[in-house]
């Protein structure tokens, strides 16, 4: 009896799995479950697909480098905006961005004023809103991603002026999950991960919170001395 309830526990329902395309390893196809369709469910949702957009991730973490790799598989003149120079190399090296935005240098983000169908901003904590508002095109989108609790502020004719609408989006269907799976494996994309062991658990919390991981942990189980 107790058998039968374990494992009657550890079915999963029809509706909540998807199908793995042949020939992804599972430590690719965790992080695309996350941070893949996180990124690829707006611009479907908001009909951003088509190519020939210009896109702008703000923030290059777990999310915004899938950011970068799916909108330029889509098609789209990517710019990475950050606070620093310091992921440049690594934004149009590395992950193929076709441009870097640093956002304290008010000289370069006007020469990008009104220049952009989109904007999805994956920056987890507080900060003002009007600078990538007034990037966006007619019609633009600021698309929130990150979770912050303190209230954002901005200018209510930044928005009227333009036409343009901030929303947000957490993460994706399970439709949506397959196409993107689908997807990363017709173009070739994957995420930047690290495969660490289950002894290498507190190591990787404690670079989680120096901000020291590109750009994302897997945690190797079976291969791991569980005894």
């Amino acid at each position: 009896m107790v058998l039968q309830r374990c494992l009657h526990r550890s079915k999963a329902y029809s509706r909540f799995v998807v199908h793995i395309p042949e020939g992804m390893g599972a430590e690719q196809a965790a992080p695309l479950l996350c941070a893949g369709v996180t990124i690829y469910s707006p611009l479907k949702h908001f009909g951003l697909m088509q190519s020939g957009l210009k896109g702008a991730i703000l923030g290059l973490g777990g999310v915004g480098h899938m950011g970068v790799k799916l909108a330029k598989a889509m098609g789209h003149h990517v710019t990475v905006v950050s606070s620093s120079d310091k992921k440049r190399e690594e934004a149009l090296a590395h992950l193929g961005a076709d441009d870097y935005l640093v956002s304290s240098d008010s000289a370069k983000m006007q020469e990008q004023f009104d220049s952009f169908d989109y904007i999805i901003d994956t920056i987890p904590v507080f900060h003002p809103l009007e600078p990538y508002l007034s990037l966006l095109k007619l019609d633009g989108k600021l698309i929130l991603m990150g979770v912050i609790n303190t209230p954002l502020q901005f200018v209510s004719p930044m928005v009227m002026l333009g036409r343009k609408c901030i929303t947000g989006s957490f993460i994706g269907s399970i439709k949506e999950t397959e196409e993107m799976l689908e997807f990363c494996k017709e173009k070739k994309l994957s995420s930047t991960i690290e495969t660490v062991k289950l002894d290498y658990i507190n190591t990787a919390l404690e670079r989680l919170e120096k901000n020291d991981v590109r750009y994302r942990f897997v945690v190797d189980v079976v291969g791991s001395k569980l005894t």
